[in-house]
């Protein structure tokens, strides 16, 4: 085994790496580790003018308020639903998106295929509704389109039957082509001699991309995928609370928006911060089951075990 060098030898090459990671390191510790604390909320009966220090405890008393609340079931619900209807019909677009970008042989058609697919990722949720209202809405551009042939209007934007669709829509539409960033960044690392050789022996396109290209993919999709189940609770806030009065809560009404009109509209913080907490419990079992079907399945996971432990 290497000797471990000194602190003062590892500090006198690393620094500028330490430095330039300091900001995100205290970005996280702020934003993300010190509201941790205000947890304890979700164990009192939490009133703004007394503070966290003088609020009375009550245990677990917001949590059998909220288990006896029909609409957390029913943000609960929703949020399932939505979230499976985001896994099945999300997740493969961006692979999808990866491979044909990397099946391109010109490098112009490449490069804007590309731009087309990042930009609108930058655009805020605002402006993507607002832009998706102007398209489909009631007054909007298919729907005066069909007027104008003699048709019904369809309410694309106003029907709760078919809102997970039109979010799943709007998600592909924005963020697919920038999550397909890390599929391309794994496609450029699968080895060109595999597909020379599976070329040689007569394999086509398809068996070289089932063959070749997906294996070799494997391990990235099985990390990206026990990050989606962890954070399968979470599917959106302003995607949903901008669109909850034109199809109504019971379609719109999610875990993040009910913990917001609960906590911060109904002045209910402690039940807020039940839900909030709730939810992130039962993220991380869901991130460590997925880890571990991972783990016996032969893949590495995120949290990997030492070799010989």
């Amino acid at each position: 085994m290497k000797a471990k060098l000194p602190f003062g030898v590892r500090w006198r090459r690393d620094w500028q790496m330490v430095l330039m990671m300091v900001p995100g390191v205290l970005f996280l510790l702020v934003f993300f580790y010190l509201p941790v604390i205000g947890n304890v909320v979700a164990f009192q009966d939490f009133q703004p003018y007394l503070g966290i220090m003088h609020s009375e405890w009550n245990g677990i008393q917001n949590f059998i308020n909220l288990y006896d609340n029909p609409d957390f079931w029913d943000a609960l619900r929703n949020t399932m639903v939505l979230a499976g209807v985001q896994l099945l019909l999300f997740f493969p677009v961006p692979l999808a998106f990866a491979l044909i970008v990397d099946s391109l042989v010109s490098n112009r058609i490449r490069r804007a295929f590309q731009t087309i697919a990042y930009l609108p990722h930058f655009l805020s949720w605002v402006l993507v509704i607002a832009l998706f209202q102007q398209s489909l809405g009631g007054a909007g551009f298919i729907n005066n389109l069909l007027r104008q042939t003699g048709l019904d209007p369809i309410p694309f934007m106003t029907n709760p039957d078919t809102f997970p669709l039109l979010v799943v829509g709007q998600l592909i539409w924005k963020d697919a082509g920038w999550a397909m960033i890390i599929f391309l960044a794994a496609l450029s690392a699968v080895d060109v001699s595999l597909y020379e050789a599976a070329a040689a022996d007569g394999a086509g396109r398809w068996r070289r991309l089932w063959h070749i290209t997906l294996p070799s993919m494997r391990t990235v999709i099985v990390l990206l995928l026990i990050l989606r189940i962890g954070d399968i609770l979470s599917v959106g806030f302003e995607q949903f609370i901008l669109q909850r009065d034109s199809v109504g809560p019971g379609a719109a009404e999610v875990l993040d928006t009910f913990t917001y009109y609960a906590g911060v509209v109904g002045g209910d913080w402690s039940s807020g911060a039940a839900a909030g907490l709730a939810k992130g419990v039962v993220g991380a079992l869901l991130l460590w089951g997925a880890n571990s079907i991972a783990h016996r399945l032969g893949e590495p996971g995120i949290f990997q075990k030492r070799s010989g432990s």
